[in-house]
């Protein structure tokens, strides 16, 4: 069993057109402890989102392994793929990704109910997420209904509401303004510690990245130390 929750060895990502080819990773490496905060910056455009769906299974490497609690995604299937996802990761983007037509407690049970827990269990476990974020009295109320940073308190709940071993959020608040993104992110970091869920993040915010454990830079396809 591998001391990292997640990890990739020689990760890289290169897109072909029809006259010439982009290389956007190169050969990256990136281990990640239980209960690690680690956040990575680089200017637009260097990869930094093409990282995570890579880290999260999301898409297919060009070379080089994932590992998530242990196991290759690249070796198993695609279901067993959306298993792990679905029992190890939890996701927050910048833009919510919920679904309008449901409440956010609803939206919350999707990835419980994903897994197969019992409805009421479901329920039960997303309430209390909701509450951590201090939406209790919002339950039923519909995605639409909801302010800005509202919204983005459901989707961090629906993230950690299977308590995931790590979280991958892609500019967890960049669509906030930043009154709204300080509240959101400092209630993201107080649930990642109780928790101890590790969480890789993309930020382009260096007072954000200034509360990781660990900040690496992804320039020119690398990922260095900062």
């Amino acid at each position: 069993m591998s001391d990292y929750i997640l990890e990739c060895v020689a990760l890289s990502k290169t897109y072909h057109d029809a006259y010439s080819k982009i290389e956007v990773l190169n050969h990256i490496d990136l281990q990640v402890k239980p209960g690690e905060l680690i956040a990575i910056v680089g200017h637009s455009g260097s990869g930094k989102s093409t990282l995570l769906h890579l880290l999260g299974g999301l898409d297919k490497p060009s070379s080089g392994q994932v590992m998530l609690s242990g196991k290759n995604l690249s070796s198993v299937t695609e279901k067993e793929k959306c298993r792990l996802r679905n029992q190890y990761l939890g996701f927050v983007y910048q833009f919510h990704h919920l679904l309008p037509e449901f409440t956010a407690l609803e939206n919350v049970c999707m990835p419980l109910l994903i897994g197969h827990c019992p409805p009421k269990m479901a329920a039960l476990k997303a309430e209390h997420l909701l509450d951590l974020v201090g939406l209790k009295k919002r339950l039923q109320h519909k995605i639409g209904e909801l302010s800005g940073g509202e919204r983005q308190r459901v989707a961090i709940a629906r993230a950690l509401v299977t308590y995931p071993a790590c979280v991958l959020a892609d500019e967890p608040t960049g669509n906030l303004d930043t009154k709204n993104a300080d509240t959101v992110f400092k209630l993201f970091i107080e649930l990642q510690k109780t928790l101890q869920t590790s969480v890789v993040m993309v930020t382009h915010d260096m007072q954000i990245a200034s509360q990781a454990d660990r900040i690496l830079v992804l320039r020119e396809g690398r990922l260095e130390a900062s």
